[in-house]
């Protein structure tokens, strides 16, 4: 499989790192696997014969630039190379979200599967506004879309709602989908600090962003929630569908007397469906400690799945950081050479 990656921040670095680890495993399992393209908004490089992976990870990380590389580093690439190059099978697409737009990775995606390319995504964006659409075109073109990487990094949450729940319908989802919020609830929890405390710490260890608006205001457990409903439940929501809330306004003393009952709060993010009518929320949530998710802490995520037939199927894991992420996008790629069929 020849592969162009777009994109070259954390989650593509630790790809290629990941992609160089596993030599190994690729020629036991007798799977071809080169990167001959990797770009980012400025240029990027390409090798027909395939790009050496150490070679360009140690000169990038020496502040070497992409473009400079000199095996193939080119201020003139751009992602019209890669749609002439009829020999590349799988873009794994990595470019920054916009979750207002999807672009531009909307149009790489769109234009990939249009030519026939595979296409594995932990972008967010376009999957939100544009699933339907750009699977639709992957099954016209007998392609791939797989978006493992956009609902909870390492954790299966969308293998396991298409694959394990096949067959029956899903008629409510239930997720800790956010590992930063979860990490500084269980902060709180440990150390009885507060809010802003537990963030604080949550920045200086690299678990939350300096703006960390998206994750505790809830928006990116809404974004997962609603790709999941929309992908596995066959809706079209949007985060205008969706009430958010986020775990700003917790208190020390909120979570002092949950642990004098057993309980503890998690962000939760819910899908339910009753008459037919479905709703979409997220918000925090107490729990008893005989609730499937209760033991969700730390970085990792944690995702129930209730249906018509197959019962419940709970999925916990799934840390959050750039070695699941890229772990997420080599499983996609290890499944789509296997055969497995995501768009359908």
């Amino acid at each position: 499989m020849n592969i162009a990656v777009l994109g070259y921040g954390g989650v593509s670095k630790a790809f290629i790192e990941l992609i160089s680890s596993k030599e190994d495993y690729l020629k036991r399992e007798k799977i071809s696997i080169q990167i001959n393209y990797i770009l980012n908004s400025k240029g990027g490089v390409y090798d027909p014969k395939g790009i050496d992976y150490n070679n360009l990870l140690n000169f990038t990380s020496n502040k070497g630039n992409l473009i400079d590389y000199p095996h193939g580093g080119s201020s003139n690439l751009t992602f019209n190379e890669i749609l002439n190059d009829k020999n590349i099978d799988i873009l794994i697409e990595l470019t920054p979200t916009n979750k207002d737009t999807g672009e531009p990775a909307f149009t790489h995606m769109k234009s990939a599967l249009e030519n026939k390319i595979h296409v594995i995504t932990g972008n967010k964006g376009p999957i939100l506004l544009n699933y339907n659409e750009l699977n639709n075109i992957a099954i016209k073109n007998n392609v791939q879309l797989a978006i493992g990487c956009t609902t909870g990094g390492a954790l299966p949450s969308i293998n396991g709602g298409l694959f394990d729940m096949a067959g029956a319908d899903i008629t409510s989802i239930e997720g800790v989908l956010n590992g930063t919020t979860n990490f500084i609830l269980k902060e709180m929890e440990d150390t009885s600090c507060t809010y802003d405390e537990a963030l604080k710490t949550a920045q200086r260890l690299g678990i939350a962003e300096a703006n960390p608006s998206l994750d505790v205001d809830g928006w990116d457990t809404a974004t997962k929630l609603l790709i999941l409903t929309n992908v596995l439940m066959k809706e079209n929501k949007t985060l205008n569908d969706t009430k958010v809330h986020g775990i700003s306004h917790i208190t020390p003393n909120h979570i002092l007397e949950a642990q004098k009952e057993n309980k503890k709060y998690k962000l939760i993010g819910r899908t339910t469906k009753e008459n037919n009518v479905v709703s979409t929320s997220v918000g925090l949530k107490l729990l008893e400690s005989t609730h499937p998710l209760y033991n969700v802490d730390g970085k990792n995520k944690g995702l129930r799945y209730t249906s018509s037939t197959l019962g419940d199927l709970t999925l916990i894991g799934g840390a959050s950081g750039v070695t699941p992420a890229a772990a997420s996008i080599f499983r996609d790629l290890i499944n789509i050479n296997n055969g497995y069929k995501f768009s359908k």
